[in-house]
């Protein structure tokens, strides 16, 4: 557990750097401080990973039957959702924070199938994450919709939606933790 904690601190650090500390993170330049960033998050997920598989699994509660199901639709939408920024459709124009909204759908679809306190801290702390830093946006700078773009991009983000959803399926199953052997009954 303190693996998978360090990782969470380090990923909540090195995501709300430029949100908390704007002038350090200005200090950086735009070339560093992306780097710095992005080799904080590889390090910060591995952390993570090795945390959560090396953690042990203390039941908090049972997640209710029926659930995978769930889940699973969830993690379509979550998908879809981190997909949206990078789309040229209409959904882009609807939602200001797509791929945090997805983090945050992300956290509840896997609390929904894992009562463990591992997940708990994991998923949780990444939802909250993800919703402090919405807030934390939404504060400090102004939004302009962006014109809604053709029903085609977002068929386009759906389709490769299917696509990184059956890879996620299986790098899970490949773990040991197929999404489709959830609480079913």
């Amino acid at each position: 557990m303190p693996i998978l904690i360090l990782g969470l601190i380090l990923w909540t650090l090195s995501h709300l750097f430029k949100r908390v500390a704007p002038g350090a993170r200005a200090a950086l330049g735009a070339g560093p401080g992306k780097m710095l960033v992005t080799v904080l998050s590889l390090a910060a997920v591995i952390l993570m990973v090795i945390g959560y598989r090396r953690a042990d699994i203390d039941p908090v509660y049972t997640p209710l039957p029926g659930m995978g199901h769930l889940n699973n639709l969830l993690m379509l939408i979550a998908v879809f959702l981190v997909g949206v920024p990078h789309s040229k459709g209409r959904v882009k124009s609807m939602l200001r924070h797509p791929m945090l909204a997805g983090v945050v759908v992300w956290a509840i679809a896997h609390l929904l199938v894992n009562g463990d306190m591992a997940s708990i801290v994991l998923f949780g702390w990444l939802g909250v994450w993800a919703l402090v830093s919405m807030a934390l946006i939404n504060a400090r700078e102004g939004w302009t919709r962006p014109a809604p773009g053709p029903l085609r991009g977002d068929a386009i983000n759906l389709a490769i939606t299917l696509v990184v959803y059956a890879v996620i399926a299986g790098i899970h199953t490949w773990l040991g933790y197929s999404p489709f052997l959830g609480t079913y009954g």
